[in-house]
């Protein structure tokens, strides 16, 4: 599954909240480094935030059409364990 695409118009933000050092948040940081140069070119107009502070869970909000949001915690999940319940989560928006 690629995560590098165009999401649909529904999809209006998407927040990450990490640890910068903390273990758990591992996998999230790596699927960052990976994926958000893809993401940003493939979505330019999306707003997607990375939140980084000590201590807090490794997790995604997207926030959808109408104001609904869904949120995955991905504390401790390898990278393509996180890729994998993001492209569900984003999924979602259609």
């Amino acid at each position: 599954m690629s995560t590098v695409r165009a999401f649909s118009k529904g999809l209006k933000e998407l927040r990450v909240h990490m640890s910068q050092n903390s273990p758990s948040s591992k996998g999230l940081r790596e699927f960052i480094i990976k994926s958000y140069p893809g993401l940003k070119q493939a979505n330019p107009g999306l707003p997607i935030l990375i939140r980084e502070a000590s201590g807090v869970e490794s997790r995604i909000i997207a926030r959808f059409e109408f104001g609904r949001e869904r949120k995955i915690v991905v504390d401790d999940l390898s990278q393509a364990d996180v890729e994998q319940k993001f492209n569900a989560l984003v999924s979602e928006s259609k």
